[in-house]
């Protein structure tokens, strides 16, 4: 299905072909106090594209990333999976790249310091860089020095003024970048001429085989295939030569890349090899982007049949986690209160607060254990395995849980 053309953000082409039409959707991260959801919200088109030639999957800017990333409540620390698996990465690539007193580490959007806080307990000088002024206090409160700003090249340029970074990371933070160029183009300004920037953000691949749709929203502006990936870095003179496949967040790359003048690093077997796979996945071919489409609203049937069945038996429904894909998937199928009849979440920023759009409350964890719901939903379904474990003893009054897996189901 075509669409009126917008100019794709990175190549500039006309783009047209729509990936997934999510309908009408507030922003995912917009958060209402009781107060105000008895006012006027905003709604915006959730409508994924993709551009013909580039194959890079986008959303429009319906809003501005100072208007939505400026004062944010997501806090990477209050996921302990997340942050072992920072712990884990900050071990290795600082023996990898042989990092110490001297070298400096640079992380963008920095959130509250939960990654560079392994870096600085080595001894490893660090700056952070993160929009979100109140995220960016508690950073600063355990020490993290952090600028509050956006990136791109002009601050690229006053900081590799002051220490250009041998190592910069930017973990899912490419998608909610809409200035795509500008970003990138910074990366290669503050990088040192031996320097290594890694990244990790959902790989498009795994979006598409594991009908991950409810990963769309209007702060993810682009959505990445490594074969993109690779051509939006080339075009800025920067060279990717390895990629790890993580299983977080539902499937995940981790690229590695430097100048493409450095000659240190030799393009490793297992970044050839995904690109193949890419290729004979269809990846630069529209009709893999099209059929998207089809499926997600077969998807959206799915949940909605599954959930009024569940209510139709009698089954109490509580939601666990309160994350931007959750929004999605609630607004996106219309399910409101009179089947969730609430959500729990560990962040105490959001308890108290109700979902964008359904108005669902948002309470802490003890209320399931206080209530004893029938049936638990997992909201944030790429962390059930963990959840499920933090809430074992739902099983002890004959509690289920259900998530997407990729359909909605009740698990043993």
């Amino acid at each position: 299905m075509a669409t009126t053309g917008l100019a794709c953000r990175f190549c500039g082409a006309s783009i047209h072909e729509v990936f997934a039409d999510l309908g009408m959707s507030p922003l995912a991260n917009s958060f209402l106090s009781a107060e105000e959801a008895d006012g006027p919200e905003t709604f915006y088109p959730l409508r994924a594209l993709v551009c013909d030639e580039c194959k890079l999957v986008q959303v429009g800017e319906f809003e501005s990333p100072q208007h939505i990333f400026s004062d944010y409540l997501y806090f990477s620390s209050f996921s302990s999976s997340w942050v072992d698996h920072c712990r884990r990465y900050a071990h290795s690539v600082a023996q990898q790249l042989a990092l110490g007193p001297r070298s400096q580490v640079v992380e963008l959007a920095s959130n509250d310091g939960y990654l560079l806080q392994f870096f600085q307990s080595e001894g490893i000088p660090v700056r952070g860089v993160e929009p979100a002024a109140n995220v960016a206090e508690v950073a600063k409160s355990r020490g993290i020095p952090t600028v509050v700003d956006f990136f791109g090249r002009t601050l690229a340029t006053s900081m590799a003024s002051e220490a250009p970074a041998d190592l910069i990371i930017a973990n899912n933070v490419l998608a909610h970048v809409p200035d795509l160029n500008d970003f990138v183009a910074g990366v290669r300004t503050l990088l040192s001429p031996s320097g290594v920037f890694t990244m990790e953000f959902p790989h498009l691949l795994q979006l598409i085989d594991g009908r991950q749709w409810d990963t769309i929203y209007h702060e993810h502006f682009s959505y990445f295939s490594l074969t993109t990936a690779r051509r939006v870095f080339a075009a800025h003179g920067l060279t990717l030569f390895d990629v790890e496949e993580l299983d977080t967040h539902g499937g995940s790359l981790r690229i590695y890349g430097c100048l493409e003048e450095n000659r240190e690093r030799s393009v490793q077997p297992r970044l050839t090899d995904l690109i193949e796979q890419e290729g004979a996945a269809g990846m630069d071919e529209l009709d893999t982007y099209r059929q998207f489409g089809e499926r997600v609203c077969q998807d959206k049937w799915q949940v909605q049949e599954t959930l009024i069945d569940l209510v139709r038996q009698g089954l109490r429904i509580a939601g666990y986690g309160a994350p931007a894909k959750a929004n999605t998937l609630l607004n996106y199928c219309a399910i409101g209160r009179d089947v969730l009849e609430y959500t729990c979440d560990q962040n105490p920023h959001k308890q108290g607060l109700v979902l964008p759009g359904t108005h669902v409350p948002i309470r802490a964890p003890d209320a399931i254990t206080e209530d004893r719901p029938d049936i638990v939903f997992i909201l944030p379904w790429n962390l059930r395995e963990e959840i499920m474990g933090q809430l074992a003893h739902v099983r002890e009054w004959g509690g289920r849980f259900l998530a997407r897996t990729p359909e909605l189901r009740l698990l043993p």
